[in-house]
């Protein structure tokens, strides 16, 4: 008995090439390799249009035609009998798979070379498996993405702080959902770029290392908004390969958590209310580690954190004004704070540790402190503070100060941040700032 298309969602993962063959007219066949086929529905499949201009005139001249499809984790072979519909050059379809080529074809340097011209759509008229020598074993069970995913949803669904979110989040894609790694990152939209808020499963957790926006997987995704994967890597080149990272001798560039023998990668965005606030990004040492119910349990996840997420900071704001502050304790000895206006990037005893939006964040509370003795701080004051420049509307503190404390402990600093309730941030000091300015 032959499976429905969408027990064959690893003919469509692109690992194996497939074939189309095409008649014109009066019958002269032809046949062209395929660089993608992707799953439509039960009835449906489209494919890239990158075919040679023989197929194409057949295909106009004979809708009829046949796919051979092949699955990547078992070898074994499908034959479909297709029928061609009609070419779509707009549409969510189009913008999916234009995506996704963008950004694999970012892997190995084409950037802007390899770009979608259509889709063509095709109804599938019949499947059959093809017999093979040695058939492949029967599948192993499927994981239950979907009720994985309920369950870390309701993880989710009892925290009501970023931290927590972020958290729960990535330990559910660890430990529950069993991706070796994942990142979540935050959109920065003054910088065009995404921001690493957390990791899981890497040596280092890469807080504060950056994507450009269309850069690699995660860019693709961001830019797309939709869901982009690779489930082969050993077709195209490593993650790492396409970002600006860890080769730079920028020190102001923090390297790019990675995985040095990835096989498979997906990002998903972060979209509430049509705002992109970030995207998750996983990967594995695995071919095809992720199929298409992954990908719907991971758009479900990204869907819950990301309106989590907006609740949170709305919650945050509401939260009172704390009792008046003691002056921090002082112990220890001073310690230099250096502040480049230019990027706003901090280094504290000449090691760098952040820039941007945290950078400010990091200089305004110390100066605070400095000119008022103050130690805790609130979310809705933070915002109105008219030194920080924070933008109208998705300025996503919360998610910033999150990412600020994760880099202050990582880097061991003598200035850390505390949560004492919600909506405020307390500066705990091991010495006294001395802040210089720099152009």
């Amino acid at each position: 008995m032959v499976p429905p298309l969408a027990e064959l969602e690893d003919c469509f993962e692109g690992v194996v090439p497939s074939i189309i063959a095409t008649s014109s007219a009066d019958g002269v066949p032809n046949i062209s390799y395929l660089s993608h086929v992707d799953l439509v529905d039960d009835r449906h499949v489209a494919l890239s249009n990158q075919f040679f201009g023989k197929t194409v005139d057949n295909l106009r001249a004979n809708p009829s035609a046949c796919l051979m499809l092949v699955d990547g984790a078992t070898g074994q072979q499908y034959r479909l009998d297709v029928t061609w519909l009609r070419n779509e050059r707009e549409g969510p379809l189009f913008r999916d798979m234009a995506a996704s080529l963008r950004a694999s074809s970012a892997q190995i340097g084409m950037a802007g070379v390899m770009r979608l011209d259509s889709v063509d759509l095709f109804r599938v008229e019949a499947v059959r498996a093809l017999p093979v020598p040695d058939p492949p074993p029967a599948p192993a069970r499927r994981r239950d993405w979907a009720g994985i995913a309920a369950e870390i949803g309701q993880d989710l669904a009892r925290e009501t702080e970023v931290a927590g979110l972020t958290a729960a989040l990535l330990d559910g894609l660890t430990g529950k959902l069993g991706c070796p790694a994942a990142i979540l990152f935050q959109y920065d939209p003054a910088g065009e770029r995404l921001v690493t808020v957390a990791s899981r499963g890497y040596p280092s957790s890469g807080a504060g290392s950056e994507v450009p926006l269309g850069e690699g997987i995660a860019g693709g995704a961001a830019a797309g908004r939709c869901v982009v994967k690779v489930s082969d890597m050993s077709r195209v080149a490593r993650f790492g390969a396409a970002i600006r990272a860890s080769s730079s001798e920028d020190i102001r560039e923090i390297p790019l958590p990675r995985l040095p023998d990835a096989n498979s990668q997906i990002a998903v965005p972060l979209i509430a209310r049509g705002d992109l606030i970030g995207v998750i990004f996983a990967e594995s040492p695995r071919r095809l580690a992720f199929g298409r119910r992954a990908a719907a349990a991971l758009t479900l996840l990204a869907g819950q954190m990301a309106a989590a997420s907006q609740l949170a900071e709305r919650m945050a704001e509401e939260a009172p004004a704390p009792a008046e502050a003691l002056p921090a304790p002082g112990a220890g000895p001073a310690f230099r704070v250096a502040h480049h206006r230019y990027d706003d990037s901090v280094f504290i005893d000449n090691a760098y540790v952040i820039k941007g939006v945290a950078g400010r964040l990091l200089v305004y509370l110390l100066r605070r402190h400095l000119e008022e003795g103050r130690v805790e701080f609130t979310n809705r004051e933070i915002r109105l503070a008219p030194d920080l420049r924070l933008p109208d509307f998705r300025d996503n503190l919360e998610t910033r100060l999150l990412l600020l404390r994760q880099r202050l402990e990582e880097r061991g600093c003598p200035a850390r941040l505390t949560r004492p309730g919600r909506g405020r941030i307390r500066l705990d000091l091991a010495g006294l700032p001395v802040i210089e300015t720099h152009a």
